[in-house]
């Protein structure tokens, strides 16, 4: 009967007692391939704790944003209670049902606020878009419901906007101010040229929001105009397909300038989070 090793692997037939002792000392086949299974479960036990480890900041980062996303909607619906009493204060008061005004700044504010839980939005961003999306919904509604832009609503918004480029460093706001003259001068012009087209209001709402949109980039003040003529025009082109107004009853273009300039600004914070 041939000996064994204490492995359990048998001996060679012409095994001397030193090549024994030597197999006994080495490794068999059967050992070699157990410490491999071993070393294999060890490296999967340590990739599964590396997955676990690094699903908790997602986690935190979800439930951050589900308490920001709430906590932004509440204090945007006190907000927009404030917009809508002071429309119905103006000089020439415009009276917006609630709670269009709540509803709206709520849920602008509610989806800055998620992104802001969620990392995807730095601090230094809030002011703009708070205050972007306060004066979007609060200018808009008027705009699009009695044809004019309040300059109770336009001239401080065109003071406070450069401060809120604050929090974005000395080189944002050079560029907001410059941004701000360009808008102008472009809006100007196309008011003097046609008259019909954009109104002086407009222009005035054009300061405010080329400070904003300069402030984001130079493309940004670019692509604002673009985007708001493009809203413009497709809204035009919709309320001629399902309304009974004359085609050339004109469609308020300031929502659409307020809507280009917050979703870019929200656009490229978001991105460059």
């Amino acid at each position: 009967m041939r000996q064994r090793r204490p492995d359990g692997e048998p001996y060679s037939r012409h095994a001397t007692p030193t090549r024994r002792r030597f197999a006994e000392l080495s490794p068999s086949p059967r050992s070699i391939h157990r410490f491999a299974m071993a070393v294999a479960r060890g490296v999967v036990a340590r990739e599964r704790g590396a997955m676990t480890t690094t699903a908790n900041p997602i986690s935190t980062a979800a439930a951050a944003a589900a308490v920001a996303g709430p906590a932004g909607g509440v204090l945007g619906v006190a907000a927009g209670a404030a917009a809508r009493r002071l429309l119905a204060r103006l000089r020439r008061g415009a009276r917006v049902r609630a709670p269009v005004c709540e509803l709206s700044i709520g849920a602008l504010w509610a989806v800055t606020g998620g992104l802001w839980g969620a990392g995807r939005l730095s601090t230094a961003w809030l002011p703009v878009l708070l205050g972007l999306g306060w004066l979007g919904v609060a200018a808009g509604l008027v705009d699009a419901r009695h044809r004019r832009l309040p300059d109770a609503l336009t001239a401080p918004a065109a003071c406070l906007a450069p401060l809120g480029l604050l929090p974005l460093g000395p080189a944002a706001m050079g560029r907001g101010v410059l941004g701000a003259l360009v808008a102008v001068l472009g809006y100007g012009l196309v008011h003097l040229l046609r008259p019909a087209a954009l109104g002086l209001g407009d222009v005035k709402l054009a300061a405010p929001l080329g400070t904003v949109l300069g402030g984001v980039s130079w493309s940004a003040l670019a692509i604002g105009a673009v985007l708001a003529a493009v809203i413009t025009g497709c809204v035009a082109l919709l309320r001629l397909c399902v309304s009974r107004a004359p085609p050339h009853a004109a469609v308020p273009h300031g929502p659409s300038m307020l809507a280009a300039a917050w979703l870019l600004t929200l656009a490229t914070a978001a991105g460059g989070a």
